[in-house]
């Protein structure tokens, strides 16, 4: 049950990779199975509504069931009823994106945003999408959070990147990496300048948590074209981001779904 279950999490993370989903073979290479196992796993996922078969071209592609449980699950625990006003008070302030994650294992998730810019260049957010840890302002900030050890073997594990999806001036190696982070340690905010992706930069800070093994939930960030945002302008805001994620510790409402360190224990 155990392999069935992994195999089932495997395809779904998959074709959660492309927008173009893959055909019966292609799938079956790349999650080592056989042509006959990989259809019947895949034929019992369009049943269950998590993936879909173009009908011309034959491929299989994620549908938005995932995206709606994450979104109910999202909903259920409070966090943008509650975070969303204060995320609005920043973007009327700096007149730009604020942007919301949650952490998830060793990955961030873009979770909620409050837009500012009223008009001219506008830049949209990746809502519920995974965060680039070393090209930007909000993973450099979290992984100034965590023991060096740690840092590097999410840095193994997750890699910086697909050259052609961040900026000019993003990292590509582990000791740039390292000093930049240790450079985020002690100023207490992370900053990215066209390093997320061309023409933009952010400044972000980490939210405190309360659970022994979760010291820090999430992070809020402000990102802006640099075009008008030369970086002096940006590190004006770090007082303003760092005393938003303050005020989202205190308010954050998923620590009552996480159970303390006595009841995990006791359990």
């Amino acid at each position: 049950m155990s392999q069935q279950i992994d195999r089932t999490l495997d395809a779904l993370e998959l074709h959660a990779g492309s927008s173009d989903g893959f055909p019966l073979s292609e799938t079956a290479t790349r999650l080592g199975l056989s042509k006959g196992a990989a259809h019947r796993l895949l034929s019992q996922l369009v049943q269950r509504g998590y993936l879909e078969q173009d009908p011309i071209s034959q491929r299989y592609r994620l549908t938005l069931r995932l995206v709606a449980l994450g979104f109910q699950h999202l909903t259920n625990t409070g966090l943008t009823d509650i975070c969303q006003p204060e995320l609005d008070k920043i973007a009327e302030l700096t007149g730009e994106l604020v942007r919301l994650t949650v952490v998830d294992g060793d990955n961030l998730i873009w979770a909620a945003e409050a837009q500012g810019a009223k008009r001219g260049l506008r830049y949209d957010g990746n809502y519920g999408r995974t965060v680039n840890l070393t090209a930007t302002g909000t993973g450099k900030c979290w992984l100034a959070t965590l023991e060096e050890t740690r840092v590097r073997k999410i840095i193994d594990d997750q890699g910086f990147g697909d050259p052609a999806e961040v900026g000019p001036m993003a990292l590509r190696d582990i000791d740039l990496v390292l000093e930049e982070i240790a450079r985020t340690r002690q100023r207490g905010f992370g900053i990215a300048y066209e390093e997320g992706e061309p023409g933009m930069c952010a400044i972000a800070a980490a939210i405190p948590g309360t659970a022994d093994d979760a010291p820090y939930v999430g992070t809020v960030s402000v990102a802006a074209p640099t075009v008008r945002t030369p970086l002096e302008k940006l590190e004006a805001w770090a007082p303003q981001v760092m005393d938003l994620a303050t005020r989202l510790s205190t308010l954050w409402p998923i620590r009552a779904f996480q159970p303390s360190s006595a009841e995990r224990m006791s359990a």
